[in-house]
């Protein structure tokens, strides 16, 4: 397949190098002045992921959608404007989102967006757990692909299928991109439990954080076992233990009292999961106590050992 990865960050650059891997023609789009994409052009590495020469390096949009597939990861939030600017060029192709968020504001899902500048597009999302520096290391892992239609998701599951990645096919695409963005907010408070030296409190956070994201999935329609699968709790390893998870790490360095300088997505989430409890009437205890402390200022401590002293018999 001919595909352009739109986002060179660290996700982007592993996914343009996966791809060509597998045997796809690639071109990795940053836009002009990017950091990462200088790093690229200078030196074809960022330290983590270094690409072969068949991979292709542009800056124009308009060059980016010359292609039969668009692969997306940039920030979630800055997603609604890089759809703009696809939708902008005339691209009717089909896109791949390889990102975890929920739109502020408005709480929309990322395939929502998507279809709003590109409804004629079919529009899948690529999830699930796994380390790019796993990854280029040659640990294998699982994922998901979802989408808007049977043939796209098949389409995509053989084309996209290594030795190095084994994919499922998704059957629940709310369930999984809500699941899928709510685990780096379970991961947040993950990391705040470590940074209070609470690690233990982990088995209790993964059974009720995995319940109440269930609860929300089901009251927007859909399936809560899909809370249960590689898009939420199969990801909980990846991102509640392990030392490369930008959410534990950043949650981590906030208990602590220390900046953290790298995209927490997580954090942007939970306040788009609080506007979806509300919408929903859905209680997000886990949710509502990290968003008290990243943005209201709470006591870490205070608020998550109110929230594990309390009676378990209320959430299951």
């Amino acid at each position: 397949m001919k595909i352009t990865v739109i986002g060179c960050g660290r996700w982007g650059s592993f996914i343009a190098w996966y791809l060509d891997k597998a045997g796809h023609s690639v071109s990795l789009y940053g836009r002009e002045g990017s950091p990462h994409m200088k790093q690229f052009r200078e030196s074809r590495t960022n330290g983590i992921v270094t690409l072969p020469n068949s991979i292709r390096l542009i800056s124009a949009m308009e060059e980016a959608v010359k292609t039969e597939l668009i692969v997306v990861s940039v920030g979630a939030q800055s997603f609604r404007e890089v759809a703009a600017d696809i939708a902008a060029q005339g691209y009717r192709g089909d896109l791949v989102l390889c990102m975890k968020g929920i739109e502020q504001g408005s709480g929309k899902r990322l395939s929502e967006i998507a279809l709003e500048y590109l409804p004629k597009s079919g529009v899948a999302v690529w999830l699930g757990p796994g380390h790019v520096q796993e990854f280029v290391a040659g640990i294998p892992n699982c994922m998901v692909i979802d989408g808007t239609s049977e043939e796209l998701k098949e389409r995509l599951v053989t084309q996209f299928s290594s030795s190095l990645i084994r994919f499922y096919y998704g059957r629940d695409l709310i369930g999984n991109e809500v699941g899928a963005a709510a685990k780096n907010v379970i991961g947040i408070a993950a990391g705040i439990l470590d940074g209070m030296g609470l690690t233990n409190l982990k088995g209790a956070l993964m059974a009720r954080g995995t319940r109440e994201v269930a609860r929300l999935i089901v009251a927007m329609g859909g399936i809560e076992h899909s809370a249960y699968g590689l898009c939420h709790l199969g990801d909980y390893q990846a991102t509640v233990f392990s030392e490369f998870s930008h959410n534990r790490a950043f949650g981590e360095a906030f208990a602590r009292g220390e900046k953290f300088g790298k995209l927490a997505e997580g954090y942007y989430t939970v306040e788009a999961l609080m506007e979806l409890s509300k919408k929903y009437g859905v209680d997000m205890p886990i949710c509502r106590a990290v968003h008290k402390v990243l943005y209201d200022g709470a006591n870490p401590r205070d608020e998550l050992t109110a929230l594990f002293m309390r009676s378990l018999k209320k959430e299951f």
